[in-house]
């Protein structure tokens, strides 16, 4: 956006020093007056006249000064009343007596009849401008004489002695230091002072070594009041070009420009492609002719356009200010400005797909600064707005729909590089970031201050700037995004965006994109079948995006809510490219986990869709998990939780280097890779009483009969754990262990693999119950029993929490064995022991045997 105010410094210095020109001619031809109105003109000249071989002067003096001196080579009288001068030369003088102006002509002809006098031949006029501060002073005139000279030439010069009117309709020629020039037909009101240039004003001059012109339809000067009116005014050069419809230059007494009022429109044109336009202008000058303040008035219009990018601006009132040196430093726009700007090119080197991006500003107030761009030019560097700022814009690749992004804040200020180019948003005062995500979800961000950076070389690109760098890779575990689309093109959502940055009462909100729904098919299936994201709500003192891989950072106790998940870290990313969330240090998340209405399944059903819905261990409470780290993946739902991770629902609780829990496939896996640190799992086990635990019998009160309500647990370490939440199952492997190590109340076992079934989520009256319980555990694989003292072995142990019986079995080739160290070794197909008395069933052959155990009883004091 690039314009100049020295098309206007131009039209006024010229136009003033035309006017004086001519002005100072007219007024010699109104002081003739008094001396060719007397009709008694040869008596008195004969008694004036110093005469010398048919030469005379007559000089006209005012006070101790002459005003001015008339000298002409011959005189003639004729008999039809008119007088001729031959080879006239006239003399100004101010009033101190220096020389101002001077005058010659070939013939003056004066008809005493009709009050004409007449030079039909050529005239010359060299005209001074007076000096301030010459007055008295001989040098100080002269010198300004040599560089404020104007020399004139013209012909059919015409005073009416009655009205004093000095008129010609030819052509004036004038040239000056500055420059030369024209007009054709001119008139000079002598007794109020009003001179009128008819019309084909033109002037050529240079400024800066460059060549200007200025042209005007009309022009009128008041002597009295200092003022000149220029019509249909026109500068033209080498940068650019000004018009006004009509403008009015009110001059000081010293000559200079004072004040310039433009009406009926006002246009300021570049050969860059700028323009400024208003209906009304008016400059202010110093007393150099410098422009120091403007205001222009009625809507003002601002265009810039240049390969590539457009802009257009707007606003009822702009007040302008300038440099000492005239160059435009400051506009203050007011009453609702609007700037829009356009921008296309390629999204990267070498990509046939067009890339478009529209941006608008909208505030009540703005304030513009300018910088030198050198040559007379002017561009813009930074942009203020107060009183609320909207700043929208589109990006659209290729045919795509548009994408829209929006910021605001209370002030704004945005500077700009070189050629105008936006660099910089700050915003302060509920700042807020609207914009649409690569995935089609709506992101919405607010906060005390606004930071956004872009990119100084505009819409541009190649792969490399796009792809995410090896720091943020290295935190995401070596997960990178290119920020492509299904087509492989980069993409942004903002294009030339570089980074921005929320500060203070950070509140971000993402709203997924709704999936299409199948016809005949209810939300409920549609939301557990495809995997309808929930939004994303987060807190935080700051958040930082940066379109390096489209991420959005978190920090100064950010917190995150997913659905039902409450989530907390010391630092959380997010990917607007694949919606990815990532938590580092200190995670902490919470599930509400809240059953949906005639849910059969688990927790994982909920009002809110499958998406949103809390899974942990099969209950209805609110589950936690703790961890270093934490991952989210919007496409598959999966949420990884990494580092010293621990997950707990009330009683039961898992913990591993890594939890994995899919929302979508309401499933859990628990992982090690290091024998030190395995997979744990604490399952709270049904019966709840002392008999269906196993407790020995010197636990039970013997007064009432009644056992001791004690909690039963079930414990199990492993390699890996892998839960369902729809089946009601998990399954603990050995991994990277020996073997999968399990216990209850009364044993211990180890084995290959080890089974847990989950009681139903709902009792026999129907009603949900909030604590899950281990129905049945399974251990296979080279199962080893051990249960006070006893030690058993064989290739499947079950055990049934709720009648707390464990029932070994093995192969025809290696049946089960169960060793007592008083009854010795038993086995058989079936080995069946019962907790409750501790008494032990052996089946096989088509017999029974029950052996009572002699294991040492548990006294309690």
């Amino acid at each position: 956006m690039q314009f100049t105010i020295e098309r206007i410094r131009t039209i006024v210095l010229v136009a003033a020093l035309l006017l004086l020109a001519a002005l100072g001619g007219f007024l010699i031809k109104a002081k003739l007056k008094n001396v060719l109105n007397r009709r008694d003109l040869p008596q008195r000249l004969a008694q004036n006249i110093q005469q010398e071989a048919k030469e005379f002067s007559f000089v006209h003096a005012y006070g101790a000064h002459s005003q001015f001196k008339i000298h002409a080579s011959r005189y003639v009288q004729l008999r039809d009343n008119r007088i001729q001068l031959h080879d006239v030369q006239i003399e100004l003088y101010g009033e101190d007596g220096t020389k101002v102006d001077e005058i010659t002509g070939d013939t003056f002809d004066y008809d005493q009849k009709s009050s004409l006098a007449i030079a039909e031949g050529p005239v010359e006029m060299v005209l001074t401008r007076p000096a301030p501060g010459a007055a008295g002073n001989a040098k100080a005139a002269s010198a300004a004489g040599v560089s404020g000279q104007i020399h004139l030439n013209t012909s059919g010069v015409t005073f009416d002695r009655d009205t004093g009117l000095v008129a010609t309709a030819k052509r004036v020629d004038f040239t000056m230091a500055q420059g030369s020039g024209s007009a054709v037909g001119a008139m000079y009101d002598s007794q109020h002072g009003y001179l009128t240039l008819d019309h084909d004003v033109e002037l050529t001059t240079s400024r800066a070594g460059e060549l200007v012109t200025v042209r005007a339809q009309h022009a009128e000067f008041d002597r009295n009041a200092q003022v000149c009116v220029l019509r249909a005014a026109q500068v033209s050069y080498r940068g650019g070009k000004a018009d006004a419809a009509q403008a009015k230059i009110s001059f000081r007494v010293d000559g200079t420009a004072q004040q310039l009022d433009a009406t009926g429109g006002f246009t300021a044109e570049t050969a860059t492609g700028g323009r400024l336009a208003a209906p009304t202008a008016q400059l202010g000058f110093d007393e150099h002719s410098q422009p120091r303040q403007g205001r222009l008035e009625g809507g003002v219009t601002m265009d810039s356009a240049r390969q590539g990018w457009t802009m257009h601006g707007t606003s009822p009132i702009a007040e302008l200010e300038f440099t000492a040196q005239g160059q435009l430093k400051q506009a203050n726009l007011e009453r609702g400005v609007q700037f829009e700007s356009e921008q296309s090119g390629r999204a990267n080197a070498g990509q046939a797909e067009a890339l478009r991006v529209t941006r608008t500003w909208t505030s009540p107030t703005a304030q513009l600064k300018f910088d030198d761009a050198g040559k007379g030019q002017v561009e813009l560097q930074s942009l203020h707005g107060t009183g609320g700022v909207v700043v929208t814009s589109e990006t659209r690749h290729g045919s795509a729909a548009a994408v829209p992004s929006k910021m605001a804040a209370d002030e704004v200020t945005g500077t700009f590089a070189q050629r105008s180019m936006l660099r910089e948003l700050i915003g302060t005062g509920h700042s807020t970031i609207t914009q649409t995500t690569a995935t089609g979800a709506r992101q919405t961000a607010t906060g005390d201050r606004l930071e956004a950076r872009f990119s100084e070389g505009g819409i541009q690109g190649t792969d490399g700037p796009r792809d995410l760098g090896t720091k943020a890779a290295r935190e995401h575990g070596g997960k990178r995004f290119s920020g492509r689309d299904a087509s492989g093109t980069v993409v942004s959502s903002t294009a030339d965006l570089q980074s921005a940055e929320l500060d203070g009462h950070v509140v971000l909100r993402e709203q997924p994109v709704a999936k299409p729904r199948v016809a005949g098919e209810d939300s409920s299936s549609r939301d557990s079948k495809s995997g309808a994201q929930p939004p994303i709500s987060a807190t935080a003192g700051k958040a930082v995006y940066e379109d390096t891989g489209q991420w959005l950072h978190l920090t100064i106790n950010p917190r995150m809510e997913y659905g039902s998940m409450e989530l907390t870290a010391e630092k959380l990313d997010v990917s607007q490219q694949s919606g990815d969330a990532f938590a580092h240090g200190d995670v902490k998340a919470t599930w509400a986990n809240t059953p949906a209405a005639g849910s059969g399944g688990g927790s994982g059903a909920t009002d809110t869709g499958a998406g949103s819905g809390a899974l942990a261990l099969g209950g209805n409470g609110p589950a936690h998990v703790i961890s270093a780290d934490a991952e989210m993946n919007e496409s598959t739902g999966e949420v990884k939780f990494r580092g010293h991770a621990r997950l707990w629902q009330l009683a039961n609780s898992v913990s591993a280097p890594v939890i994995v829990l899919n929302q979508h496939l309401q499933t859990l896996v628990a992982q090690s890779s290091n024998p030190s640190e395995p997979v744990r799992a604490v399952m709270l086990s049904a019966g709840g009483s002392a008999a269906g635990l196993g407790v020995p019998s010197t636990l039970r009160r013997p007064a009432t009969g009644t056992t001791t309500a004690v909690p039963a647990v079930i414990r199990v370490r492993g390699g890996d754990l892998w839960y369902s939440d729809a089946e009601r199952r998990a399954v603990m492997r050995a991994g990277v262990l020996d073997a999968v190590i399990a216990e209850t109340g009364t044993a211990t076992t180890s084995s290959h693999e080890v089974e847990l079934r989950l009681m139903p989520a709902t009792n026999q009256e129907g009603e949900s119950s909030r604590q899950t319980q281990v129905d049945r555990m399974t251990a296979t694989g080279h199962v080893v029993l051990t249960s006070q003292g006893r030690n058993g072995s064989g290739e499947q142990l079950a055990y049934s929490s709720v009648t707390g019986e464990y029932v070994l079995t093995g192969t025809s080739a290696a049946p089960p064995k169960l060793t007592d160290p008083q009854r010795g070794t038993v086995t058989g197909e079936a080995l069946i022991f019962h907790s409750g008395d501790d008494s032990v069933s052996i089946e096989g052959g088509g017999r029974e045997t029950i052996t009572q155990t002699t294991a040492p009883e548990v006294h309690v004091k």
